[in-house]
């Protein structure tokens, strides 16, 4: 186990609930960028910001058709980075994707999506995890309430909260098709959750989370305390939001898919350790130990 100062602890006997001990914004206000200074004082007081249309209807085409390829492959489908639904049997997620495909490792060094990264993290960048996320219609299951950093932490070893995720949107969000919903503000408190990690807790967790969840109490007063943000927008949007953030999303029981690629940028100065409330590290295409800057 790591011999570093444990700032956020989680996995204990009860849960517990800690300031943010760590900037929000990493870089320089005035950092030059594709994020205007208002859009990072608004990312800085909410934890997300979104974006009405990062990529284009004609790059959205190519990464729906590149995301179809992905899942109709049966070898990625055996493949132990692809996490299937537990009922339907259908794909959920496919990880590590910028490895797996040239189109998405694309879409990764694209300066509209590391460049506000480097912007908001004030330092190179890797990929801690990629991933896109399949909500076909009629019953795909949803991501329960959790704070990403708490699981980053805990079984991945991510010293600090200096991380930030992206949403970009292959198909239109509605309000009733499963979307992505954040509580405002929740980045300012760290949420430790009680109880032990299992060991190859990850195995069960990316499809149904069970360790790493917070209480219903805990969950009533964050929501009580900072409100329900719920994300919407057509194919081409995209969310971008703190690593420490509470957030889920809900079933999928319209006709209407609902897919994204979903990518995790870390500091180059904040590399994975050993996990701090884990028996032993998840594998690298959930949590890298490849520290390369994206380029």
């Amino acid at each position: 186990m790591t011999t570093l100062t444990d700032l956020y602890p989680s996995r204990g006997a009860t849960e517990v609930s800690v300031p943010r001990q760590d900037p929000v914004l990493w870089g320089a206000p005035d950092a030059p960028g594709p994020i205007t200074g208002t859009e990072l004082a608004g990312f800085e007081r909410d934890g997300f910001l979104a974006i009405d249309q990062l990529i284009g209807d004609d790059e959205v085409a190519v990464y729906r058709q590149e995301l179809e390829r992905l899942i109709a492959d049966p070898a990625i489908r055996a493949d132990e980075r692809s996490i299937v639904e537990p009922k339907s049997k259908e794909i959920r997620s496919v990880f590590e994707v910028h490895r797996i495909s040239e189109v998405f490792a694309r879409l990764v060094r694209d300066e509209r999506v590391v460049g506000r990264a480097r912007q908001i993290l004030g330092s190179d960048v890797y990929v801690h995890q990629s991933r896109i996320n399949v909500k076909p219609g009629f019953g795909a299951s949803g991501f329960y309430w959790h704070s990403d950093f708490e699981t980053w932490h805990a079984e991945d070893g991510m010293p600090n909260m200096r991380a930030v995720s992206v949403s970009i949107a292959l198909t239109e969000n509605h309000d009733t098709n499963g979307g992505l919903m954040i509580m405002p503000g929740s980045h300012r408190t760290f949420l430790g959750c009680a109880g032990s990690t299992p060991e190859d807790n990850y195995k069960k967790s990316l499809q149904m989370q069970d360790a790493g969840t917070p209480s219903n109490e805990a969950l009533t007063a964050m929501a009580s305390d900072y409100g329900i943000k719920l994300f919407t927008g057509k194919a081409g949007s995209a969310t971008w939001f703190d690593c420490n953030c509470m957030h889920g999303s809900g079933d999928n029981i319209t006709p209407f898919p609902r897919s994204n690629v979903f990518i995790v940028f870390n500091s180059v100065e904040n590399e994975a350790v050993e996990p701090f409330s884990a028996p032993v590290r998840r594998p690298e295409f959930i949590g890298a130990r490849d520290f390369t800057p994206v380029r």
